[in-house]
């Protein structure tokens, strides 16, 4: 009867530690979602701002497997190289590594106050104040969590059976570590894998040498949940997943005859025998990430070979499934998910079009007519199917999500318009004639860039959720856009006035450059329009009535 209640409390303990984990990603995204991504995808130009990328991404999702799936989607977008998203995965590791150190630090008496903290900011009204609520409460029931377990395993100490159990692990280490990572595989968590076996150190009943076996086994098997996830992904985004399985499987082998060795080490240093798992943990993530880390470029042509490309239809729909029509509530999420396709290829087609004018390098501009084409021949089959979908007759609330999908994409394709239209030819004659503008308008423009790419991600955060804080933040960036056009252009007609040479070089670029920025933001933020006109938040003419 006892050992049934120890195994009830223990499975409890780490079901409670799960559930605070999601807390805590759930949170987290909901109160810094939108920058959390923006700041993932931007931060990747070189491999130190990659690492580091990846390690504050961890630290604040509390997930390896959450970060490594959404830089796959990045990678799938292009907005991240391959080489980079290796690198970031392996801070990513050591991120998880140092969360389990840093809740292994006897800090579990903290998780009432923490937890009250976590409810009075739930409470309030903003939605990134409840999503930081939110992830509060996540991180207090982990350390609740903690100390249940250390409770529930404390029976454990004088049980034969579990005695025994260790024993025959402790003579087959590779059986060890495949129990460990199937642990790990199970709970989607490297961390909750690290933390049991925590909780079994403190018992006093592991030797050095298993420990590192089973630390080992839970990195091992953390890995595995992201390509399992990534399975019916894109290519791009299952050789992100799958090298990161294949570099710890590497960092498993290599490991495995060396840690008698290990444990020998770690005896000898002073660390604290309880701490022993997070401090393995640890280590050997770093060591992993020093030795990887050259490797990476090898790493992404390796994966390339491995996993290559599916050959299809670049312009057929991916999601618009017919037979959903009968079905609206699945057809419009369906007709959803193709708009955000949309929303990515513009996004790609910005990404060109900013690279082209930062490096003058007019091999980025050849994609764009191709994109323009498949931006038209998507927003077309949405529309089409969306039209199809109103005849079947839809409720009034579905009715009005059809109309706003199809302002959406109709909103992106005004967009690709734009950038093939105007901004591509521009970015052209710039690289093609050689012109430079002054620092000052450069930067200028480059900042709008920037601030449109950022804007457009947000855009289709807003498209997806309908979350009214978000839209608000919306509306004024397009106050934002219009203050910085209108200074950039008085700025502009200074340095003309001051005879700069460069400025009167690129005037008439600049000046375009600036219009066609300004209406493409003008039709992004378009996207919370129907939101705040459902909170009865817009007004219909920005006249000042002077009656």
């Amino acid at each position: 009867m006892l050992a049934t209640i120890v195994m009830i409390n223990a499975v409890g303990a780490v079901a409670l530690l799960l559930f605070g984990l999601a807390q805590v990603k759930d949170g987290v995204s909901r109160a810094f979602g939108a920058k959390l991504r923006t700041g993932l995808a931007t931060g990747t130009r070189s491999g130190l701002r990659s690492f580091v990328s990846g390690f504050v991404a961890t630290i604040a999702l509390q997930s390896s497997t959450a970060t490594a799936l959404m830089v796959a989607s990045f990678v799938e977008r292009e907005l991240v190289k391959p080489r980079m998203a290796q690198i970031v995965l392996l801070g990513a590791n050591v991120g998880t590594a140092v969360t389990a150190w840093i809740v292994a630090t006897g800090i579990e008496w903290l998780s009432p106050l923490v937890i009250l903290a976590g409810i009075v900011l739930y409470r309030s009204g903003s939605t990134s104040r409840q999503g930081g609520g939110t992830a509060l409460i996540g991180i207090g029931l982990m350390l609740l969590s903690l100390h249940l377990l250390s409770a529930a395993t404390e029976p454990m100490r004088q049980s034969p059976a579990l005695a025994a159990f260790i024993g025959l692990l402790d003579n087959a280490w590779p059986v060890a570590l495949a129990f460990s990572a199937g642990i790990a595989f199970i709970s989607s968590s490297s961390l909750a894998a690290v933390v049991l076996i925590l909780s079994l150190a403190s018992t006093g009943i592991l030797s050095a040498g298993l420990i590192i076996m089973l630390v080992l086994g839970a990195n091992l098997g953390g890995a595995i949940p992201p390509v399992v996830a990534s399975l019916s992904g894109p290519p791009s985004a299952k050789r992100v997943t799958l090298g990161n399985l294949i570099v710890r499987a590497i960092g498993c082998a290599i490991a495995l005859p060396l840690s008698g060795y290990g444990a020998d080490i770690l005896e000898m240093l002073p660390l604290s025998p309880a701490k022993l798992p997070v401090d393995a943990h640890l280590g050997f993530n770093l060591l992993l990430a020093a030795l990887a880390w050259p490797f990476s470029r090898l790493l992404s042509r390796l994966m390339m070979r491995l996993v290559p490309e599916d050959v299809q239809a670049d312009n057929a729909p991916k999601y618009l499934d017919q037979g959903e029509l009968s079905t609206p509530v699945v057809a419009l999420a369906s007709a959803t998910r193709e708009t955000l396709g949309v929303g990515d290829l513009i996004e790609r087609m910005l990404m060109r079009a900013s690279d082209a004018f930062e490096k003058d390098d007019l091999a980025k501009l050849k994609e764009i007519p191709s994109l323009e084409k498949r931006v038209d021949s998507l927003q077309q089959e949405v529309k089409i199917y969306l039209s199809k979908l109103g005849r079947e007759g839809l409720s009034e609330e579905n009715g009005r999500r059809s109309i706003v999908i199809i302002d959406y994409a109709i909103n992106l394709e005004h967009i690709g318009d734009i950038i093939e239209k105007g901004l591509a030819p521009q970015v052209a004659k710039k690289a093609s004639l050689g012109l430079k503008f002054s620092k000052a308008g450069y930067e200028e423009l480059m900042k709008l860039f920037h601030l449109t790419i950022d804007n457009l991600r947000i855009a289709q955060t807003i498209f997806v959720t309908r979350d009214l804080q978000l839209a608000k933040q919306m509306m004024e960036v397009k106050v934002e856009v219009r203050r910085m056009e209108k200074q950039s252009s008085e700025r502009h007609l200074e340095r003309l006035r001051d005879g700069r040479a460069d400025s009167l070089q690129t005037s008439s670029l600049h000046l375009d450059m600036l219009r066609d920025l300004k209406r493409i933001n003008a039709h992004i933020v378009s996207v919370a329009h129907p939101i705040m006109d459902e909170h009865g938040l817009l007004i219909e003419s920005r006249l000042r009535d002077v009656g």
